[in-house]
């Protein structure tokens, strides 16, 4: 493959630049910035889909995010690679903050008691190890265990989707009312530049073949004296 890395990345070091990106988080977030510009949709549509984006971050669909937010900016009529870029939003720094605050949240509706941050992120992983197991029981002779999907479902995942709608679709307007305004002057002041730079090459067109016309006259004059 032409875009393959000559040596692969390990674990260890997928694991930490997904922590902390090898250029920073500053230059993570100028990329996002950098693509969001170049997007080719209106300012309203892609505001859409970065609204899209942050409300995915506050729902605990884990390793699904991409998939919910193309689904949500599609239904919205977003620009879905929009959606897959405002998905930074939620990262290793954020992460515990969302999901502190959508189980503090969900737990106080439903009524049951917020669990523990650590033990929150820890059942996610418990989770997928049960669903595997439980996959894998299809095809073998082990057992299927549902005891510890169905604790999930009632003491993690449910308190943290229903707590998390709420800041989700408040930092999904947020982001929506801050993003339409930049974006658009943004698009208006690139069309101008475009605009600028297309009429001074025009410019320098014109000037060049008015100078050729000049010089063919010159030498026809020349020829004929």
């Amino acid at each position: 493959m032409v875009f393959k890395r000559r040596t692969p990345r390990t674990y260890y070091e997928a694991l930490a630049n997904s922590f902390y990106p090898r250029g920073g988080w500053r230059r993570a977030g100028q990329y996002v910035v950098h693509r969001l510009r170049r997007l080719p949709d209106p300012a309203h549509k892609i505001s859409r889909g970065i609204a899209a984006g942050v409300f995915t971050c506050f729902t605990p669909f884990y390793g699904l995010h991409f998939l919910v937010a193309a689904a949500l900016a599609w239904a919205m009529r977003g620009n879905i690679m929009a959606a897959l870029l405002a998905t930074f939003f939620g990262n290793p720094i954020t992460f515990p903050i969302i999901a502190a605050v959508s189980m503090e949240i969900g737990s106080q509706l439903l009524g049951v008691r917020s669990l523990p941050l650590p033990l929150v992120l820890g059942s996610f992983s418990d989770a997928a190890n049960d669903l595997w197991h439980n996959f894998v029981a299809i095809f073998t002779v082990d057992k299927a265990h549902w005891a510890g999907l169905v604790h999930f479902w009632e003491r993690v995942f449910l308190p943290y989707l229903v707590g998390g709608f709420f800041p989700g679709l408040a930092a999904a307007i947020a982001s929506y009312f801050l993003a339409n305004p930049v974006i658009a002057a943004y698009q208006k002041a690139r069309v101008a530049r475009l605009k600028k730079k297309f009429a001074k090459r025009r410019e320098r067109a014109i000037s060049r073949r008015i100078e050729q016309e000049k010089a063919e006259v010159i030498s026809k004059r020349a020829a004929i004296e």
